[in-house]
C-alpha cells in the first residue's frame, strides 16, 4: 500500500520525538514547561479551500482522495514525530471572491499552518495572493494556469498538477505529426482556456510553422451554447480542432459536434476529456479517435497505483478519479514537507518544498525550485468506446519533468519577489 512510503516519511520525525522523550524524562516530564505528550498530540491543522458545490465531479473524489492520505499518515504516526494531521475544510462554491474571504478566516481565525487545495484557475489566483499577503504556504491542487507558478508566481505558493503548458506542449507533440495546417479552438472564457489556447498556439507554431488559426470560440464557463459554437466552427472549415471545455460544457459540446458533424474525419485534440470524470458522463457517445489527456485508472499496473487504486476502492467502494490522485498527493505532499520541514514555521516550510521529493501513484514527484511547480505528469492517448463507454487507448504516460521550460528560462518569467 502506498501508505507504506508515506509512512517512510515519517520515521525520521518519530526518531526526533523519541530523543525529545528522553530528555523530557531527564528534565521532569516536560519541556518549555508543557507535557510532552500533549505536545505530541497537537494536531497539525491544514486549511483546505475547494469548489466542491462548484464542480463536484473532481472535486468529491478529489475529498476522498485526500481522507485517505490524512488516515494513512496519521496511522503511520502522524506528522512532525507524531502530531496528527487535521483537514479544515471549506468550499469556495467557484468563487474568487469567496475563496479569499475563506482563506483569510482559515488564516486568521482557525490558525491553519498552511492553505491547500482550489480547481479554478481564477480562484486558485486569488487564493495565491492571500498567501503571499499573509507569508501563508500554499499547494495549490488543480488550478492549472501558469500565471500560478510564473506571471503571478509567488514565494508561498506551489502547484501539483501539470499546469496548461505542460499538457499542451504534451498535445502539441501529438497534433504536430496530424496531417493538417488549419485549426479552430473552443474554450471556456477565462483564465485556464485562455491560457491552455496561447500555449497550444504558441507550442505548435515552434513544430508545425505551416499551422493556422481559423476560428476562436470562447463560451462562458459553464454555459456553452452549443449549436451556436459548433456552427461558427464548422463554418470556418478548419481541419482539426482543439477542444478545452470539460464537465456539461463537454458533454453538450460533444453531443452537438457529433450530430452535426463537426469531428466527422476531422481531428480533435482535446485536454482533460480522458479524465473518468469527464469521460464517464459521455456514456457510448464519447468521440472515438480524440487525442487527449486523461487518466486510464482501471489499466495502470504499476505496484504503486495498485496499491492506491485497491486501497481508495476497499474505503470507499468505488474507482478512483484523477481528482482521488489529486487529493492525495496533495495531502501526502504536505505530510513530507512538513516532515522536511520540521516544524510548521511558515519559511521552513516553504524551504522544504524547494526541492521536495516523493513517490506517489503516478511515480515520482519533485516540487521544482525553479518555479515551484510540480514533475505530476499525466496520460495521453486516444478515445475509443468499448461495452457502451469510453476508455483511453493507445496511452502513455508523459512525465511532467519533461514538459517543463529550463530552470533559466522560467527565471524571466517569475517576479523578482519570487526568486
Amino acid at each position: 500500500m502506498f501508505g507504506i512510503l508515506v509512512s517512510g516519511i515519517l520515521k525520521t520525525g518519530r526518531a526526533a520525538l523519541g530523543a525529545a522523550l528522553g530528555l523530557a524524562v531527564l528534565s521532569g516530564g516536560s519541556i518549555a514547561g508543557k507535557d510532552m505528550v500533549a505536545i505530541a498530540a497537537d494536531p497539525v491543522r491544514v486549511g483546505e479551500i475547494n469548489s466542491y458545490s462548484g464542480i463536484p465531479a473532481f472535486t468529491l473524489p478529489y475529498r476522498q482522495g485526500w481522507q485517505l492520505a490524512v488516515s494513512e499518515v496519521n496511522a503511520a504516526g502522524g506528522v512532525l514525530g507524531g502530531r496528527p494531521l487535521e483537514v479544515v475544510s471549506r468550499d469556495d462554491a467557484g468563487r474568487p471572491d469567496v475563496a479569499v474571504r475563506l482563506a483569510t478566516e482559515l488564516i486568521t481565525r482557525e490558525r491553519v499552518v498552511l492553505l491547500a487545495g482550489t480547481f479554478f484557475s481564477h480562484v486558485g489566483l486569488a487564493v495565491s495572493d492571500v498567501a503571499a499577503r499573509y507569508r501563508m504556504p500554499f499547494l495549490a491542487a488543480e488550478p492549472l494556469s501558469d500565471a500560478l507558478t510564473w506571471s503571478r508566481g509567488n514565494r508561498y505558493t506551489y502547484r501539483l498538477r501539470p499546469s496548461t503548458y505542460m499538457q499542451a506542449a504534451m498535445l502539441v507533440e501529438e497534433a504536430a505529426k496530424l496531417p493538417v495546417t488549419r485549426w479552430a479552438t473552443v474554450a471556456p472564457n477565462y483564465e485556464y482556456g485562455h491560457s491552455a489556447v496561447a500555449w497550444f498556439k504558441s507550442l505548435l507554431a515552434e513544430r508545425r510553422p505551416d499551422a493556422t488559426f481559423v476560428a476562436e470560440q470562447w463560451p462562458a464557463l459553464g454555459k456553452i451554447e452549443a449549436g451556436t459554437t459548433v456552427q461558427a466552427l464548422a463554418l470556418a472549415e478548419p481541419e482539426a480542432v482543439f477542444n478545452v471545455t470539460f464537465g456539461a460544457d463537454l458533454a453538450r459540446f460533444v453531443r452537438e459536434g457529433s450530430q452535426r458533424g463537426l469531428f466527422r474525419d476531422r481531428p480533435v485534440v482535446s485536454l482533460l476529456t480522458g479524465e473518468p470524470e469527464y469521460l464517464g458522463p459521455l456514456g457510448a457517445e464519447a468521440p472515438e479517435g480524440w487525442i487527449v489527456t486523461g487518466y486510464p485508472w482501471d489499466q495502470i499496473g504499476t505496484p504503486a497505483h495498485t496499491a492506491f487504486r485497491d486501497a481508495y476502492q476497499a474505503r470507499f467502494g468505488e474507482p478512483p478519479r484523477l481528482g482521488s490522485v489529486v487529493g492525495y498527493i496533495t495531502l501526502a505532499a504536505i505530510a513530507a514537507g512538513l516532515d522536511r520541514a520540521g516544524s510548521t514555521d511558515a519559511e521552513a516550510v516553504v524551504d522544504a518544498f524547494a526541492g521536495l521529493e516523493l513517490d506517489s501513484p503516478f511515480g515520482p514527484v519533485r516540487f521544482r525550485a525553479a518555479d515551484h511547480q510540480a514533475t505530476m505528469g499525466a496520460f495521453v492517448g486516444r478515445l475509443a468506446v468499448e461495452d457502451g463507454r469510453g476508455r483511453m487507448v493507445d496511452w502513455r504516460y508523459a512525465d511532467g519533468a519533461d514538459y517543463l521550460p529550463s530552470a533559466d528560462d522560467v527565471a524571466a518569467l517569475r517576479p523578482a519577489s519570487a526568486r
